[in-house]
């Protein structure tokens, strides 16, 4: 048996990489009966044929799962937004959703070359607090390219983000020549070069993994997420969450809320706390129609 990892599954074929080596396999009769579902990311072992054909024997344990785009055993969240007219709420939901699926959220501010320095002094400002990781790019002048490529390296990675913000110009930048191995990779997996329509895992140079995955504009909240879990998942609040008066503190309308207070005195970024309270709203309406 080998250990591969699935780059994509198409019409009842997983292809499934090892050692530079792209195996076309089916499914053993077990996990077929067993109606097991096997996505890209997924660690399995397979039995190898002749001509790079192959059958998955196991699914690996995953050690975390996107239901949106589906994928598994990701590491790390690039999303994407433009600077021209950066959509905050969703950066911010993205961000929620990576941390609570145990995904390193990083934002890309991309299309730097469009606007001043001003913009995105500010932008960098909100999201200097968090201490997510920030990169500034342009994919068509490469700024910020190399910085970017470094943090992709040996990491299974999403990007995500709406449509036109540049996700697949900044990927192919990032590699050079990379339009030329997707189209040979989606002669493989028959996909046509210029589609996004299903989560593809391709290979970087540098021995990462990328998927880049179609664009959205909005996300569902998990329905696991309660209320008292939603401050935890903006790291921004913690130091102060921890002076509240009341340890169960929503940060909404509390008495002595240090959270509140924190965002009156710009420690916390008003934009990120507004988004905080819809998304707290959300949840609540989400208990109470369970």
């Amino acid at each position: 048996m080998k250990e591969g990892i699935i780059l994509k599954g198409y019409s009842g074929f997983y292809y499934v990489k090892w050692n530079n080596i792209i195996y076309e396999c089916s499914l053993r009769g077990k996990n077929r009966l067993k109606k097991i579902r096997f996505l890209p990311g997924d660690f399995v072992e397979f039995e190898s044929l002749p001509n790079e054909k192959g059958v998955i024997d196991e699914l690996l344990p995953r050690r975390n799962e996107l239901i949106r785009p589906p994928i598994a055993n990701v590491d790390q969240v690039i999303i994407v937004t433009s600077l021209i007219n950066p959509d905050l709420w969703l950066i911010d939901r993205l961000t929620v959703l990576a941390l609570w699926n145990d995904v390193q959220p990083i934002i890309c501010f991309n299309k730097c070359d469009q606007v001043n320095d001003d913009i995105i002094s500010d932008l960098l400002s909100i999201y200097q607090k968090t201490q997510f990781p920030l990169v500034v790019t342009s994919a068509k002048k490469r700024i910020g390219i190399e910085e970017l490529k470094k943090i992709l390296e040996n990491r299974i990675s999403v990007f995500a983000g709406p449509s036109g913000v540049g996700k697949s110009s900044i990927i192919n930048a990032i590699e050079p020549g990379f339009q030329l191995k997707t189209g040979e990779i989606s002669e493989k997996l028959k996909r046509g070069k210029h589609t996004t329509r299903h989560v593809e895992l391709l290979p970087l140079s540098s021995g990462g993994l990328v998927a880049d995955t179609p664009g959205f504009s909005s996300l569902v909240l998990p329905p696991d997420i309660v209320r008292e879990d939603l401050p935890f998942l903006f790291p921004e609040f913690e130091d102060f969450r921890r002076e509240c008066k009341f340890s169960t503190c929503l940060h909404k309308s509390e008495p002595q809320c240090s959270v509140r207070q924190a965002v009156s005195e710009e420690k916390i970024s008003k934009s990120r706390y507004d988004n905080y309270l819809s998304f707290l709203e959300e949840v609540i309406k989400q208990e109470r129609s369970f």
